[in-house]
């Protein structure tokens, strides 16, 4: 099977762009935060430089690990469930689920040595910029030179290959625990049900996320920017529940929906019969969309907020509030490129998968304006729904902050910051599926239906 896995990634490379770039973008990201690891090593760095460079490597790093995680598990489950016919064929041929799950699990491990070791050269210029950014800030001293060696490689190899190992190794239990009835059943609609796992995995973020935002409002009231610890990552956490809930969260979005859509004609209708068939990938789409939302606004208006509580108090701010201003600012661009090119990936990845949908669409009547006005219509429902969700779990970092800092629950920040954040959401989310349908549609009707 192992065999069949390596041909499987040759003869089908499209079908693990997704997970290629979110496994060689997250090794990036990991080894440009752990080459700080390595140039706090270095000669000379002492004292506040190589605190802020330890801090800049384990907080920010941290929270991608948990990210990069996530991702690649996201995108494995899609390019699974993409593929239950195929292993339905497998196990009626006689495959075993042990042969089944070394196949996915040797994919995975291929494609994260592969996008690791293509990802040490952007690392390293990924690496130089962060380090310019601390001298052009002066936390650290400008002479203070880069180092990326052996931590930053062996981080970066060794949490991409076990972190995709591991999402594969979930990945495949699931895949191969259901018979194959089971399997074509799930292949031809897609609507196959979170797992008890997942719904228990989201209860625990959710728990945390609200034991953070308890924490913040009450043992960290009054203690200035310290505040900072236990809210800043209350977002993250409240986020991924919720992207864990999301099979749920678009079902029932689809069932209240339905009605409405249905009162614009044969495009809603087609809307509603493709959510409804399609709930796996429609919650896979929406997921990029809540980490983004949720993350950006959550920071943005974190910092906004301590920007106006320093300002109120009347003092200049300090080296520290500064770096973690800093701090904040590298989050948000590490969130938003990373869930940016997530979205894509997902996007670009489901919307291929449907040429064969749509070319039944077309041989049954409807025209490519109405497939391309159903995509439009399943684009504005994602990210309506991502963004409400994202909205939802920045709650759990800005109100608490406000409370402990400024005994407020309203954030300060401007309303066009939002609304910035919803519409850069919408615009990926709207052209990545606008530019999917319309390159799946270039193929005849005719040869998109034949296998």
């Amino acid at each position: 099977m192992i065999g069949l896995a390596f041909r499987s990634l040759r003869k089908r490379a499209g079908a693990f762009v997704a997970s290629f770039l979110s496994m060689f973008l997250g090794a990036t990201i990991l080894m440009a935060f752990a080459s700080m690891l390595d140039t706090a090593n270095g000669d000379n760095v002492t004292g506040t430089a190589k605190s802020t460079l330890t801090t800049m490597a384990s907080v920010v790093g941290g929270w991608g690990l948990l990210l990069v995680v996530f991702a690649v598990t996201s995108t494995l489950t899609l390019s699974v469930r993409q593929r239950a016919a195929e292993m339905a064929l497998l196990k009626s041929i006689g495959a075993t689920p042990a042969q089944l799950g070394r196949m996915i699990v040797g994919e995975a491990a291929g494609l994260a040595v592969v996008a690791a070791l293509l990802a040490i050269a952007p690392a390293v210029l990924a690496g130089r910029a962060l380090l310019g950014l601390l001298h052009d800030t002066h936390q650290v001293p400008g002479e203070v030179s880069y180092s990326f060696g052996p931590i930053a490689v062996a981080m970066g190899l060794g949490i991409t290959f076990v972190s995709a190992t591991l999402a594969a190794l979930l990945t495949a239990r699931r895949a191969t625990r259901v018979r194959v009835t089971e399997s074509l059943m799930a292949a031809s609609t897609g609507t196959a049900k979170p797992s008890r796992k997942r719904l228990v995995f989201a209860g625990l973020f959710l728990l945390l996320a609200l034991d953070e935002a308890i924490v913040t409002c009450t043992l960290m009231r009054d203690k200035g920017s310290d505040a900072m610890a236990t809210s800043g990552q209350a977002d993250i956490l409240a986020a991924i529940g919720l992207a864990l809930l999301s099979p749920l969260i678009m079902r029932r979005v689809t069932g209240l929906l339905a009605g409405p859509l249905r009162m614009l004609g044969a495009t809603g209708d087609l809307a509603v019969t493709n959510m409804r068939r399609r709930t796996g990938a429609m919650a896979a789409a929406v997921t990029p969309i809540i980490l983004f939302t949720a993350t950006a606004v959550g920071t943005l208006f974190l910092q906004a907020t301590e920007n106006a509580a320093t300002r109120a108090a009347g003092v200049a701010k300090t080296a520290d509030q500064k770096g973690i201003e800093t701090l904040n600012l590298v989050v948000i661009g590490m969130v938003v490129l990373f869930t940016a090119i997530m979205l894509v990936n997902t996007l670009v990845a489901a919307t291929a998968h449907r040429r064969r949908e749509f070319g039944q669409t077309r041989l049954a009547g409807a025209t490519p304006r109405q497939v391309l006005g159903t995509v439009a219509l399943e684009s504005v429902i994602l990210t309506v729904t991502g963004v409400a969700c994202g909205t939802v779990a920045a709650v759990f970092t800005i109100v608490p902050f406000g409370i402990a800092r400024k005994d407020s629950p309203t954030p300060d920040g401007s309303v066009w910051t939002y609304l910035a954040v919803v519409a850069l959401a919408a615009v990926l989310t709207g052209a990545t599926a606008y530019g999917a349908t319309r390159r799946a549609l270039r193929t005849p009707a005719v040869n998109a239906v034949m296998p």
